[in-house]
């Protein structure tokens, strides 16, 4: 039987479950239905429609709705079965409302109503796992708040149009009309009844009918009918005819028409493909049920505010084989760093913060902006280029080792002068003895005009045979933002460069103080440097910091953890993982976030087998409390302006707490940690060599 009964507890009206899911066949229920995806996609099929969710995402099925699920890779999800009775105590008409969700992108469900959606659902999976006292109440007033949430934001007559949110009279009358249309599909209904149930003209009903749903009126009819007779198909051995005559339809080939025109086969044809009995079901089925209690991790950024969250007394296990090598690890993050403008590069202090952060990273090439400008010395229609400003930053950062990345742009200057820039660059730094100029990169600014990049290009590779790699785009992202020196930038950077494998290009090398409008500080104002304008190492610098320490062969990784190893060392980097932390926030959720818990920490218990000798462990701890210079900042009282003194205490609060330990050899090597809030841990194990 393809229709399924859920089982609710005697005392809550809904089941949770966790899974991984490659197939789960066609199905129905009365019930609604509430999907999460954790990890990894999922293909929803809902009637003929189909739907891929994505890591983050969410899809609602609603009451008695046929759907199926798949999968080609491993997946963690969610799924809420809800009991549509109980809703029925709070709105009678339960049973006629239909839940949409938007997922037509991986953005699409980016709004403040799937945040608060998705926070509803995680205090209710809390309130499952945790069992408090009186936890059974605690679901059902949460229910009900979803319940009022999802008539409010994913009504689907709303979905289709944002603006009846707002008139109330007239999303009654067109809910109306659907509920009068799918009671009665499987009756001989015309557009007259309805208009005469809402007094209305015909004519006029047609035209609101094809505006809320986008069908006509006829569409609708027989796509309700279509959709309703799949369950006739798998779940009775009525004859095609009967089931056309049950669902509506005046005629047998009627109901083929309307039946292929959706689903692309005959009624017959998908009869014989999908009808099974519960052997064959069962066969079909597969998924795995997970531990629900791990789903917790992914959802603690919806929980930190929830004062029954007690996720601090729970304990992480991390089993680590350090035998294992699943290839070398890549440190592609060192590929490029954004310095800023040329300009920006003649002052001291920057160079020496630069030179700083290549000494401990080592970057391969530096991006530079805004090299032909005046203030470089570089004048629009002038007849002689002076190089020398130019020069002397090429030569500062060959002296430490990092190459230029220079992104072309043509601000203020006509085609023809600039192709005349271009040239006299080319001839003079390629000719430069000091310089290596085949180690010079170049990207050409998304800004440029097409024909001027055309004629860039052919100078560059047809004349002079350099290449240029892609075209740089200034991102939106970069411009100010106060979370970037938060401590929320550590657990950012370590996971997006981890996922990505790649620079984050709207991160600076160092914050420019002079080139601020806004100013209400001059020690953090938003800039997205790793290193402020006082030299002060912020969170984000760290991010690159630990994840440079890291070995060449990878050993395990996961979301939340990466561990790697050397030849004579061991590496684990722990850090601060929940759902969204490769999306940037204001400043004002992360505040909302930490509530007053200050966020949320974890306990981690670290099983290590096979490091094969005596260790010595040395660990670095980064959290918002010890290396986190902002909050040093907040808590000196937001300062405007620092003395020598608290310019000092500000830098030495910038490091990390280290701490050393020791172990015998052992077959089994046990850490416990306290990952603490958007916090990272660095684990390093050298072996010790036995001396007789």
């Amino acid at each position: 039987m393809r229709r399924e009964y859920i089982n609710y507890p005697s005392n809550i009206p809904m089941t949770v479950s966790y899974v991984d899911i490659k197939e789960y066949p066609i199905h129905w229920h009365y019930a609604i239905k509430i999907i999460y995806v954790l990890k990894g996609t999922l293909e929803v099929y809902i009637n003929s429609g189909k739907y891929e969710i994505h890591q983050g995402q969410l899809e609602i099925i609603n009451v008695d709705e046929v759907h199926h699920l798949h999968s080609k890779e491993n997946n963690k999800i969610l799924i809420f079965h809800i009991d549509p009775y109980f809703f029925e105590k709070y709105y009678s008409d339960i049973k006629n409302m239909f839940f949409y969700t938007k997922s037509s992108s991986l953005h699409s469900q980016s709004s403040e109503e799937y945040d608060e959606l998705r926070t509803y659902l995680s205090r209710i999976l809390c309130e499952v796992v945790q069992k408090q006292e009186d936890y059974d109440e605690e679901i059902e007033d949460l229910l009900v708040k979803l319940l009022y949430h999802l008539i409010n934001n994913f009504n689907y007559l709303i979905y289709e149009k944002e603006e009846l949110k707002d008139d109330a009279n007239q999303l009654q009358r067109y809910h109306s009309i659907s509920k009068y249309i799918f009671n009665n599909y499987n009756n001989n209904i015309t557009l007259k009844d309805i208009a005469n149930n809402e007094f209305l003209s015909p004519q006029y009903l047609s035209h609101e009918i094809k505006y809320a749903t986008g069908y006509s009126f006829t569409d609708l009819i027989n796509l309700t009918r279509v959709e309703e007779s799949i369950k006739l198909l798998l779940d009775t051995d009525k004859t095609i005819s009967e089931i056309s005559e049950e669902v509506g339809f005046s005629h047998t080939r009627y109901f083929n028409k309307n039946f292929k025109l959706n689903y692309k086969v005959t009624p017959l044809q998908f009869r014989k493909k999908y009808k099974a009995d519960e052997v064959q079901l069962e066969k079909l089925k597969n998924f795995e049920i997970l531990d629900l209690n791990e789903s917790i991790s992914y959802l603690s950024y919806f929980l930190e505010d929830y004062d029954r969250f007690n996720y601090e007394d729970k304990i992480f296990q991390i089993n680590i084989d350090m035998s294992k090598d699943l290839g070398n690890f890549n440190k592609n993050f060192r590929t490029i760093i954004t310095l800023g403008d040329a300009f920006d590069l003649l002052i001291e202090d920057n160079k020496d913060t630069l030179e700083e952060i290549q000494n401990e990273i080592g970057f391969k090439y530096g991006r530079i902006l805004n090299v032909f400008t005046s203030d470089m010395a570089i004048f629009p229609n002038s007849r002689f280029c002076n190089w020398n400003r130019t020069k002397d930053v090429l030569e500062f950062l060959y002296s430490i080792n990092l190459n230029p990345l220079i992104v072309i742009d043509s601000n203020g200057f006509t085609e023809e002068n600039f192709m005349q820039v271009m040239e006299s660059f080319i001839n003079y730094f390629s000719d430069l003895e000091s310089l290596d100029f085949k180690a010079f990169k170049f990207e050409l600014s998304s800004e440029l005009p097409e024909t001027l990049k055309f004629k860039i290009q052919e100078l560059f590779i047809n004349n002079h045979n350099i290449e240029i790699h892609a075209n740089y785009t200034m991102d939106k992202i970069s411009q100010i933002n106060p979370i970037y020196d938060t401590g929320y930038m550590l657990p950012y950077v370590i996971h997006n460069l981890l996922a990505n494998k790649d620079s984050l290009p709207f991160l600076r090398a160092f914050d420019v103080l002079d080139k601020q409008v806004d100013l209400t500080n001059e020690v953090f104002f938003g800039y997205p440097g790793l290193i402020n304008d006082k030299g002060i190492k912020k969170p984000s610098y760290y991010g690159y910091y630990l994840l440079n320490k890291l070995g060449d062969i990878l050993v395990a990784q996961e979301d939340g953890y990466i561990v790697t190893k050397t030849e004579d060392e061991y590496q684990i980097l722990l850090y601060n993982f929940h759902q969204d932390i490769d999306k940037l926030i204001p400043l004002e959720k992360f505040s909302k976030l930490r509530g007053v818990k200050n966020a949320t920490s974890k306990k981690l218990s670290l099983n290590i087998i096979n490091t094969c000798s005596d260790i010595k462990i040395t660990s670095y701890e980064i959290s918002e409390k010890q290396g986190s210079s902002f909050n040093y900042w907040l808590q000196m009282g937001s300062p405007k302006r620092l003395t020598k003194e608290e310019k000092e205490i500000l830098y030495k609060a910038s490091f990390p707490q280290i701490r050393f330990q020791h172990f015998k050899k052992s077959a089994v090597i046990n850490l416990q940690t306290l990952l603490k809030s958007y916090g990272a841990i660095l684990i390093l194990i050298k072996k010790v060599q036995n001396h007789p």
